[in-house]
């Protein structure tokens, strides 16, 4: 579903991204950790296309089709959903229509007709529930007044209801309470397919207690250093980082 080569990538003009290599294959869930500025979260943006990353050498491919070709827009409609660590609050913008917006956009770009209303509202009404969220919160603008752990409940939302091929979660556990991160999860949890894949940013261990990892990658310099199942993730959280720093001094 997803290859990536060598790729480099800057921020501001500094390099952060320096020749990663990464494979997702449909219905894979891969897990990267690391220590802070490694370059976990710009390759989360990067490969959402957002502004101020530029990928100044390798290749991303995705469903056969080279993803830096596409604007951020056409990749989300090509089935690439970024979950973000700091989800942005929209003014004025209702979340259900919002995601109705949404929905259509990527439906007119498939040739469909836009979502009937019963449909959108079953689905809404469905997806709410296996996030634990209020069918008032809706009517709210998006994400504004929202706690951090309902903005990110949010955001699950959203992945549920745009029913994408690739879901990327940009430490979505961070900030979250016992409680969050178990609504969190289950919702992940229960998108997960033979078809959809996840690429899974965190700095604990602690989540992929919830959500079994096929693959654990550390990021280390801007590259995978190491690989390994989950059994890696549970090692970093025993020994720390120091190790990878010293085997890659």
């Amino acid at each position: 579903m997803l290859e990536i080569k060598n790729l480099h990538a800057n921020v501001v003009s500094k390099p952060i991204l320096k020749g990663l290599n990464l494979n997702i294959a449909p219905g894979e869930v891969h897990a990267i950790m690391g220590p802070n500025g490694t370059g976990k979260s710009t390759l989360a943006s990067t490969l959402a296309g957002r502004n101020g990353y530029e990928v100044t050498k390798g290749d991303i491919v995705f469903e056969g089709e080279d993803l830096l070709d596409m604007e951020p827009d056409e990749r989300a409609r090509a089935g690439v959903f970024l979950a973000f660590q700091y989800p942005v609050e929209i003014p004025g913008v209702t979340t259900i229509n919002f995601m109705k917006s949404a929905i259509n956009a990527r439906r007119k770009a498939e040739g469909e007709a836009a979502i009937k209303a019963s449909e959108f509202m079953a689905e809404m009404k469905k997806n709410l529930e296996l996030v634990e969220i209020n069918q008032e919160f809706m009517k709210r603008s998006v994400n504004v007044g929202f706690s951090g752990g309902e903005k990110k409940r949010n955001e699950i939302f959203q992945m549920a209801m745009l029913n994408p091929k690739l879901c990327i979660l940009d430490e979505t556990d961070s900030g979250l309470d016992i409680d969050a991160l178990r609504v969190v999860s289950e919702g992940v949890n229960a998108m997960r397919s033979k078809e959809r894949s996840f690429l899974i940013i965190t700095h604990y261990q602690r989540l992929l207690d919830y959500i079994q990892p096929d693959f654990v990658h550390v990021m280390y310099n801007g590259k995978i250093v190491k690989s390994g199942d989950k059994s890696l993730a549970k090692k970093l959280e025993d020994k720390g980082y120091d190790w990878i720093k010293e085997a890659n001094a």
